[in-house]
């Protein structure tokens, strides 16, 4: 998987929520520059591990339906008089 690139608008964005987060939180001023370093490291490091965590939660859902649409066509069977 290659790296993520985020849109311009969302990078912008997700920099802001940082430098708010320490602003906030820790009591910290986070410069732009470092808020943008830190949110690289973050994406790099554990990227990763939510994006797989997506994937199983859609194939959790994918599977449910499945079950459901597999019950469905089987209750459309019709009864044989062959044994």
């Amino acid at each position: 998987m290659s790296t993520v690139e985020f849109d311009p608008a969302i990078k912008n964005e997700l920099v802001g929520k940082l430098r708010d987060y320490f602003e906030r939180e820790l009591d910290q001023e986070l410069g732009r520059f470092d808020a943008e370093f830190l949110l690289e490291f973050i994406s790099k490091h554990f990227g990763g591990h939510y994006y797989n965590q997506g994937l199983h939660d859609a194939l959790a859902v994918v599977m449910t339906r499945m079950d459901e649409f597999k019950e469905a066509v089987y209750a459309l069977e019709r009864p044989t008089d062959f044994k």
